[in-house]
């Protein structure tokens, strides 16, 4: 099995698309069409099922898609760690990361890598944590910044980078912001809540404080983007329980303290293959953030 094969494969799997695929790939569409041919007759059996207009996986294509992203990443990182023992970072680094990622500032950080390596292509996306999780343990991610949705696997392992405890954002003319007590999960039972999706980390963590204190409540104002959510609530239209430092975020917006949240609380990490599978470009943007555990 080569390398290319691989690549191809890939290539075809992600854009579902034989021409766009070879477009990208700076082939023939006949030579990478000859490619995965190959390749199913190695493997014996058919990876896509073909139409007129795209491709899609067989169920052996989908079981070897995970595999050949990994081994590709592997051999990357294994190029860029030849560079790095010359003295030079090269290469791409893969970032992904929730919005708005507590204890971490995301465009500071990077803007201090490319100062130091000016020869790594950057790529970042955001996602929800789960994503995340999937997209690092699969290899197509060199690292991410996120909530702790797992625990360590043998393709994932996790570095705690900061938390924080829960708050109640509400608007200033709402009755809870006229008792300005302390909140409890109880105290908002009846109430209407603005929330994330539910792959992202802050949804998480609400969901679990509402279900470890037996309340349950619905979420009729669902939101992928963190300015959404500020501005439902400076309208009045619910409230959100949210990591505490989303209060500096919108100064129009009251914010309450929550307590009997059973111990959980926002916690930031870093989201990375195991040690050896750790990419150099990874590892040298982990080194500014002064972990040592990268």
């Amino acid at each position: 099995m080569e390398l290319r094969h691989l690549q191809h494969f890939v290539a075809v799997a992600e854009d579902q698309h034989f021409t766009r695929a070879a477009e990208r790939l700076l082939v023939s569409q006949s030579g990478l069409s000859a490619s995965i041919r190959a390749l199913e007759r190695e493997l014996r059996a058919p990876l896509f099922v073909r139409t007129t207009r795209r491709v899609t996986l067989t169920e052996a294509g989908r079981a070897l898609l995970g595999e050949a992203q990994r081994i590709l990443a592997q051999v990357r990182s294994a190029h860029e760690a030849v560079a790095a023992v010359q003295g030079v970072l090269r290469g791409t680094l893969s970032l992904g990361a929730e919005q708005c990622i507590a204890g971490v500032p995301v465009a500071g950080l990077l803007a201090g890598f490319r100062r130091r390596h000016p020869d790594v292509e950057i790529r970042l996306r955001q996602a929800g944590s789960g994503e995340l999780a999937e997209e690092v343990a699969a290899g197509r991610l060199d690292l991410a910044f996120a909530y702790r949705t797992q625990a360590d696997t043998d393709q994932l392992r996790s570095v705690s980078l900061a938390g924080e405890p829960m708050t109640v954002l509400c608007h200033p003319g709402h009755r809870l912001a006229a008792g300005g007590a302390v909140l409890t999960p109880h105290d908002l039972a009846d109430e209407v809540f603005v929330d994330f999706h539910p792959d992202w980390g802050p949804r998480r963590v609400t969901d679990a404080v509402f279900a470890a204190a037996g309340v349950r409540r619905t979420v009729p104002l669902e939101v992928n983007d963190v300015h959404g959510l500020l501005d439902l609530i400076d309208e009045n239209l619910g409230i959100a329980v949210v990591p505490r430092h989303f209060r500096h975020k919108r100064s129009s917006l009251t914010s309450l303290p929550l307590k009997d949240s059973g111990g959980t609380e926002y916690e930031t990490i870093a989201l990375l293959p195991p040690a050896q599978g750790t990419s150099p470009a990874a590892r040298a943007l982990m080194g500014l953030l002064g972990t040592g555990s990268a």
